[in-house]
């Protein structure tokens, strides 16, 4: 009876061992997945050297594995500036990036989280670099020259981050807004310059206008001249043929036996008085 009892105890007591083995093998090792890095910290402190893809050893109940995920993030971040000439511009920006897996352990060390990394580096540096490129231009030249700030913005902004163990991938303009007063200007200038095109448009129309009246007019008179010429013309022969019809009246002789078209011109009948002729 009694070596029963002992053997229960000695089987119980070997079950505990077992377990605290499987605990602490089970704890002993972490696997690493595609996309991610971690960092090993043991009683608190971070170890050098990242942990990659795989499966790593690590002393159990004393240390921690910290695991990052270094695939692309994507965040939008609003940003404010005054432009060269004083004007109020914001901006909303959508950064794409990604984690530096062989910088994960100074990650961890300075910034902790991937939170605390957006929210303390990455959106002040994004501030900063939109405060570099308004800068540099007016602000309508912010919004006609859009590819320029953006290319302005994205070197300022990688070349902050990229020594924060922060890679930029791409950027884009989401929002680009500019004061009130600005806009009321920018309308204004609008309507102007919409007011002017008329202008010359209606000074266009009338100069048109006014040619088509000198044209017609020119054409009536050139009319005019030519049925003058014609007129002269045609008087003249039929002066000639009066006279010839009176001759004929006052000399008693015969009716006139030939009639002779007044040529190219005026083709009025031109009579000659041919009783009186000599054979």
């Amino acid at each position: 009876m009694k070596n029963q009892q002992l053997g229960s105890w000695q089987s119980a007591v070997l079950g505990v061992i077992v377990a605290i083995l499987v605990v602490f093998s089970l704890n002993s090792f972490v696997i690493i997945n595609p996309g991610e890095a971690g960092v090993l910290s043991i009683l608190g402190k971070a170890r050098d050297g990242a942990l990659l893809e795989g499966i790593h050893f690590k002393p159990p109940l004393i240390s921690n594995v910290d695991v990052y995920d270094v695939t692309v993030q994507k965040y939008e971040i609003p940003a404010q500036s005054s432009t060269k000439d004083l004007q109020e511009l914001s901006a909303k920006f959508a950064i794409n990036f990604r984690i530096d897996q062989q910088q994960v352990v100074e990650i961890r060390r300075k910034q902790g989280t991937l939170a605390n990394i957006v929210s303390k580096i990455i959106a002040p540096q994004t501030q900063e670099a939109f405060k570099i490129a308004a800068a540099r231009r007016t602000v309508e030249e912010a919004i006609t020259k859009r590819d320029e700030l953006k290319e302005d913005f994205d070197n300022a902004l990688n070349q902050r981050l990229e020594k924060y163990g922060v890679l930029v991938l791409d950027t884009s303009v989401i929002d680009l807004a500019f004061s009130v007063e600005f806009a009321k200007a920018v309308e204004d200038k609008q309507i102007a310059e919409q007011r002017a095109q008329r202008a010359v448009y209606v000074a266009r129309e009338a100069e048109q206008e006014a040619q088509a009246v000198i044209n017609r007019a020119k054409g009536k008179a050139e009319a005019q001249r030519l049925l003058a010429e014609t007129l002269n013309d045609q008087g003249g022969e039929l002066v000639l043929q009066k006279e010839a019809i009176e001759a004929w009246k006052s000399g008693g002789a015969q009716m006139p036996k030939v009639i002779v078209t007044g040529g190219d011109k005026g083709g009025i009948p031109f009579i000659f008085n041919l009783g009186n002729m000599q054979d």
